[in-house]
Formats: C-alpha cells, sequence, structure tokens
C-alpha cells in the first residue's frame, strides 16, 4: 500500500527530500541554542566577560536565523509536496474511474466514491505533511536534544529515556486498538454523504410531499452514528494528552529535584541545568509531535486503504491484444446468451436469449417491469459482459472490438436521461465534440428539438442547469436523442426515451428516423404499444426470456403478452375518448 501511494509522489519529489533536509537543519540548529545559552551563562555572565557573551550571544542569533530560514523553506516545499501529492491521487482515482464498468460503478456507491476523492485524501495529505516534516523534526530534534543532554549529565538524562519508554507504551496501546474504529467511522462518512446527495439531487420530491422532518430525522441518524463511532475512536486518543502531560511534568520535577542536589554537590553547574531545562521542552515536545503524528497517521491509515481499493480496482471489461477497430454494420446477434448480475449462472437476469436483427432494421422491445429490457441492451455496447453465450455486432463478438471503438458505433439513450450544466450546444456536442452549428440544428429537427430551443431568448446558446433542472422531461429527452444522433452510429438505443412526450411528437421522431438514418439499426424500448407497433420487427420479453418476436400484426396473432397489453392501452384510449 506505501508503495502504491508514494508513487503518486514521483513528480514532486525534489520538494518532498528537501523537506526533511531543511526540517533536519532546523533541528540541528534549535539543539545548539541552549548549549550557547549555557555558555554565555557559565563562562559569560559568570565570569563578567561582556565580550565572551556578545560573541557566543551573536553566534547564537546567526544559529536562530538559520534555523528561522530553513522552517520557512521546510514549510514551503513540504505545502508544495503535500498539494501535489493530493493532486496527483485525486486525478489517478478520478481518471481510474472513468475507465469502470458498470458493474465496477455497482460495487461502490457514489457517496462512497466522492467521500474518498475528498476527504479520504485530504487525511492522507495531512498525514503525509506532518511525516515529510513533523515527523523528520521531531526524531531528529529528539535525538540531539538527548545527545546534548547525554553531553552535559548522562545520569540526568537517563530521566528522559524513561519517559520515551513509557509514551512508545501508550501509543502502542492507542495505535492497535483505534484503527478498527475509524474504519467504521469512514464507512459511515459514506452514509452521510449518500443522504445528503440523495436529499440534494430530489429535493423536488421532497417539498411536494412535505418530507423534509423524514428527512432531517434520516439525516440525523446517519450523523449521530458518526458521531458515536467517532465518540468511541477519541476516548483512547484522548488518553494521549494525560499520558503526555504527565511524563512532561514528571520530567520537569526529577530534573528540578534531582538538578539541585547536582548543583549543590558541585557536579553540575546553573548553566548546565538551565540548558538541560531547555532540552527538556525540546524532548518532550518532540515526543509530543510524534504522538500527534501516530494519531493522525491511524486515521490516515483507513483512508489511505480505502485510496489503494479505488486505484487498484480494475475494470472487468478490457479491450483485447489485438482489437478491432471498425465496426462493419449494425447486424446484431444474440447467441445463446445467459447474463447474470452476480456472474452466477443460477441468478441469471437474461436466460437463452437468441436473436438475429439485420442491419438497418427497427426493433421494438416490450415487457413488464423487471422484464431485463435495459439488461439486453446494455449488452450490446459491451456495459456489461454477457455470463456465457456472446453478443455480435456487425458479424464480430463485441469482446473482440476495441470498446472505444465499439461505444463510438453504438449511440444509447438511457432510461435516465442526464445533462450537464453549461449551454445546449456544450451539451449537444457531447455526441460530437467537432459538429458545426449545421449538424447541431439538423440533429435537433430529427429529434424534434428545435422548436423548442428556439423559443429560448437564447436560443442553442441557452444555458442548462445542473441535471437539466430548467427544461421538462420532453424537452430533456429530445436533447438527449439529438446528443445521440450526432454521434451518426450504426445502431441507436432509445431505452424507454421518449416517455415524456406526447404521442405525436413521437411519432415525428420515428418518422424522421425512418427518413434521416434508414441505414442505422434503431432499437426502441417503449412501454406504448404506438411506439412500437411500426417497427420491422417487435421483440416481447417476460421474466428474462423472448416470449415473441414478429411484426406487429404476427405478435397480435401469436403472443397473449402482446394481446394483453394492446387491448389494455386501446380499450384504455377508447374508454377515454367516450368520457
Amino acid at each position: 500500500m506505501i508503495k502504491k501511494l508514494v508513487s503518486y509522489v514521483a513528480e514532486f519529489k525534489k520538494d518532498a527530500i528537501l523537506t526533511p533536509i531543511f526540517v533536519a537543519l532546523e533541528a540541528v540548529m534549535e539543539t545548539i541554542i541552549p548549549l550557547l545559552m549555557a555558555w554565555i551563562i557559565d563562562n559569560g555572565v559568570g565570569k563578567g566577560n561582556m565580550k565572551y557573551v556578545c560573541v557566543v550571544g551573536a553566534a547564537m542569533l546567526a544559529v536562530a536565523f538559520i534555523s528561522l530560514t530553513c522552517g520557512v523553506l521546510s514549510g514551503k516545499y513540504s505545502a508544495s509536496a503535500s498539494s501535489g501529492f493530493a493532486r496527483n491521487l485525486r486525478r489517478a482515482m478520478y481518471y481510474n474511474i472513468q475507465n469502470y464498468s458498470f458493474s465496477n460503478i455497482d460495487k461502490y456507491s457514489t457517496a462512497g466514491l466522492i467521500t474518498r476523492l475528498t476527504t479520504d485524501v485530504t487525511n492522507v495529505q495531512n498525514a503525509f505533511q506532518m511525516v515529510i516534516r513533523m515527523f523528520v523534526r521531531a526524531p531528529f530534534m529528539l535525538v540531539f536534544a538527548m545527545g546534548m543532554s547525554f553531553y552535559i549529565n548522562a545520569k540526568l538524562s537517563l530521566v528522559f529515556l524513561g519517559a520515551i519508554v513509557f509514551l512508545g507504551i501508550i501509543l502502542y496501546f492507542i495505535m492497535t486498538r483505534v484503527h478498527p474504529y475509524f474504519m467504521q467511522v469512514f464507512k459511515k462518512y459514506d452514509d452521510l454523504n449518500a443522504s445528503v446527495q440523495e436529499n440534494l439531487t430530489a429535493i423536488r420530491t421532497v417539498k411536494a410531499y412535505v418530507r423534509e422532518e423524514h428527512e432531517i430525522n434520516k439525516f440525523y441518524k446517519a450523523s449521530e452514528t458518526l458521531y458515536k463511532y467517532f465518540i468511541r475512536a477519541e476516548k483512547l486518543i484522548i488518553i494521549n494528552a494525560p499520558a503526555m502531560q504527565f511524563a512532561v511534568y514528571t520530567c520537569i520535577l526529577l530534573l528540578s529535584w534531582l538538578g539541585a542536589k547536582m548543583i549543590v554537590s558541585k557536579t553540575m553547574t546553573t548553566g548546565e541545568l538551565m540548558s538541560m531545562f531547555a532540552y527538556t521542552t525540546n524532548i518532550l515536545i518532540s515526543l509530543m509531535i510524534i504522538s500527534m503524528v501516530f494519531v493522525m497517521v491511524i486515521m490516515s491509515k483507513a483512508s489511505a486503504e480505502r485510496i489503494v481499493e479505488v486505484l487498484e480496482e480494475k475494470s472487468d471489461l478490457q479491450s483485447p491484444e489485438n482489437p478491432i477497430c471498425e465496426v462493419k454494420d449494425g447486424a446484431i446477434t444474440f447467441k445463446n446468451v445467459n447474463f447474470s448480475y452476480s456472474k452466477s449462472l443460477d441468478k441469471c437476469v437474461l436466460e437463452d436469449v437468441n436473436i438475429k436483427i439485420n442491419s438497418g432494421e427497427t426493433i421494438g422491445i416490450i415487457g413488464g417491469t423487471g422484464s431485463a429490457k435495459s439488461t439486453l441492451v446494455q449488452l450490446i455496447p459491451r456495459l456489461y459482459d454477457t455470463t456465457s453465450g456472446s453478443v455480435e455486432v456487425g458479424g464480430i463478438d463485441v469482446k473482440n472490438y476495441d470498446i472505444e471503438t465499439l461505444r463510438d458505433e453504438v449511440s444509447m439513450v438511457l432510461q435516465k436521461n442526464v445533462l450537464f450544466s453549461g449551454t445546449i450546444k456544450e451539451n449537444l456536442r457531447w455526441g460530437n465534440k467537432n459538429a458545426s452549428d449545421e449538424e447541431l440544428i439538423a440533429a435537433c429537427k430529427q429529434a424534434q428539438a428545435d422548436e423548442f430551443i428556439e423559443n429560448f431568448p437564447d436560443k442553442y446558446d441557452t444555458f442548462i442547469e445542473q441535471g437539466g433542472s430548467n427544461v421538462s422531461g420532453g424537452q430533456k429527452q429530445r436533447l438527449c436523442i439529438a446528443r445521440a444522433l450526432l454521434k451518426k452510429p450504426k445502431i441507436l438505443i432509445l431505452d424507454d426515451s421518449t416517455s415524456a412526450v406526447d404521442t405525436k411528437t413521437d411519432a415525428l421522431i420515428r418518422k424522421a428516423f425512418k427518413e434521416t438514418i434508414p441505414d442505422t439499426t434503431k432499437i426502441i424500448i417503449a412501454q406504448r404499444i404506438s411506439s412500437v407497433q411500426d417497427a420491422d420487427r417487435i421483440i416481447v420479453l417476460n421474466d428474462g426470456k423472448i416470449d415473441g418476436f414478429g411484426t406487429h400484426d404476427e405478435l397480435l396473432k401469436s403472443n397473449n403478452i402482446y394481446i394483453e397489453v394492446y387491448e389494455s392501452q386501446v380499450k384504455g384510449a377508447d374508454n377515454n375518448e367516450s368520457k
């Protein structure tokens, strides 16, 4: 894990190396100052030698200036190294997430990934900065201060060794017991972020149903759980503070008592005792810093494990070694396809699917909720891989294609239409970043979107709010269809993508498809019979199995499910008209 994380510091290796160098120099300079102070007291003030006081005092000022300069430089380089490290981590995680397949994304919650990209990276960044600065400074200061104290009086310095052993035992106790709690804490952070995200995304629904109180209670429970885990962890961490205070005051008392005896017995000078007190401060502050760093490292260890988990996650879907980079046409063949999200053939969502679709055909797909309509079409651009059997596009197994090439030739408008913050033009150019204004207008005319766009004051430069919240559901669907058409794909899949438009507009969209993209294979998933009855052929899905496949007239004669849906919709429409 450490090796993996350190690799993201490489770009800032110079800053990461210079930081501990300047920190070490700062620590050395600070440990020299008390010794110089002892010389001034014993050899200058004590003997009335003002020239000696001035010379050594000037040396002390020079040492202090060097220490200050090294401190400033170490702060500058540590900030650069830690910020760069965090940037590289976030970038690497984000890039890797972009390569995830749908099954990889299903493994993590959206809120969980956001927490890892923000809170977890910040924890690791802070720990890294403390390690290259404080964790270098403290041991250096400790070693040099201990060395100086032993140089002044070895017997009296044994007090510090006792304090170090005592604090080491306390820190080990804290480390071994608090880490599991922090692992739970960050999981609860995911739950808290999920609650916030869900509430903000669906704020209109919350207000429409007056469910603010329910959402507040849900958030309260998530934050209360997080609070309880933090309290459990903090109850262990706070042991560090009283243990440190106990060590500090015990050392001061022992030094005062034993030092006074040594001065009386003439085995120690006043200046040496003063410098010992200064080294006491250095040593105990170093121990305090080390304990703080250990606590931070304990917290960040849980975050580091979560970050590395995302970085090491490999996409389930990979292009082959020698991929095919051209799709001949839009012909689609399903051969003995079985599919399960859990990869187990005992829990198949699709079973024994065998279909052959000719290039340029318009295929309708109809079936009840949960009949696996969306799952079926998601196998075509290889958003998921089949559990068994094969899917062919253009006569070639989709697993043999370069993934980007395949997906460029398969435009898919999903059930959940997503628009991004930006102008209409910017959203449309997701389909083709080099599309001209004329191509944008042509695609929008095919999708019956041009009319309402022209009614906007800024027309195609109209700004779309995040999620498309300032356009209606039907307008959003038509913009998404236009965006898909700009790719000029060999296969166009509409997954219930005209459900929010009226039947007249729906018919006009299908008519435009027939006239303008006759060679493109069109697959239309719909709940309305009217949306698919003019298709060349219609697939009827029932519980993941093909229940019927034929034209509208053929299915009306032979397929009970299709007949039932048709009659319920036609009779329902007739009853509404009669009223």
